[in-house]
């Protein structure tokens, strides 16, 4: 009986921890980008050419393809997009491709939970659907999908695989959604940083100057230590052509970011005294 039960445990033991691992033919991949003020995560696999021609052959030129290998590949956006100027929901959606030597139509699809292509196409699934001219590129032995060219306000969703790139414009909502932010924040009760944030959002983006101006110097009257606070005041008064006030706020900053050792705002702030001052 004890040779039984050990055997037995044995066999048990075996069926645990006996699965061969190998590696799949098309690994699994993630990506997970932020634009401006949107999440965009993307998920798929990687088949990769082994020596086969790919474009036209492999992945044949007029049919739908699956643009990966395996599941779906899909795209989720945290926000409304507009890709190459259609108008896509906030969601997830599967990417799917009708190729051609001169020009890919690229489909958003609602249903995600296919196997490859869906059993029967519903034109009714397409969310969004783009004619894209393919562009050259170094060779890629696996297919691949990454963003690119970052703004605060748009990206690059690439498409890859070959010597065939595909490049899409993503438009994301940043602006409706940092103004609501501010709006909203500064209405209730604001802290130092939250004005700090703001005038250099509105810096940035091109917005009110003399309104940035209020911000942060409410920001400095709560808290006048961070070096960075004037480096930004520093920069709203120069571009409200204000050259003396800026060069005073720059030396406020050089000063500050040389007792705490910050040596890249010191060549800044330094850079900026000598321009301003010519």
């Amino acid at each position: 009986m004890r040779k039984l039960a050990l055997s037995l445990c044995f066999v048990g033991t075996s069926f645990l921890y006996g699965q061969v691992q190998s590696p799949q033919p098309s690994p699994a991949a993630q990506l997970m980008q932020t634009i401006g003020l949107t999440e965009v995560s993307i998920s798929y696999s990687r088949p990769s050419a082994k020596g086969r021609e790919v474009m036209g052959n492999l992945v044949p030129f007029g049919q739908v393809w699956r643009t990966g290998a395996n599941k779906n590949t899909t795209i989720h956006f945290s926000d409304p997009v507009v890709i190459e100027g259609k108008k896509l929901s906030a969601g997830t959606y599967a990417i799917y491709s009708k190729p051609s030597a001169s020009s890919w139509e690229v489909y958003f699809y609602t249903d995600t939970e296919n196997w490859g292509l869906p059993e029967k196409w519903d034109p009714a699934k397409v969310a969004a659907a783009v004619q894209v001219t393919p562009a050259t590129t170094n060779p890629l032995e696996s297919f691949s999908i990454w963003i690119s060219d970052l703004t605060h306000n748009d990206g690059v969703l690439n498409i890859g695989w070959e010597n065939t790139k595909l490049v899409l414009k993503i438009e994301v909502p940043t602006h409706e959604k940092a103004m609501a932010s501010i709006e909203k924040t500064l209405a209730n009760n604001p802290k130092e940083r939250d004005y700090y944030s703001s005038a250099v959002y509105y810096l940035q983006s091109g917005q009110d100057l003399q309104q940035a101006k209020e911000w942060i110097h409410k920001a400095i009257e709560m808290n006048d230590k961070p070096y960075w606070y004037f480096r930004q005041q520093s920069l709203i008064l120069a571009a409200l052509k204000d050259t003396k006030a800026a060069i005073e706020a720059a030396k406020k900053s050089l000063s500050r970011a040389q007792e705490a050792g910050n040596m890249d705002y010191v060549k800044m702030n330094t850079e900026s005294i000598a321009e301003w001052s010519q």
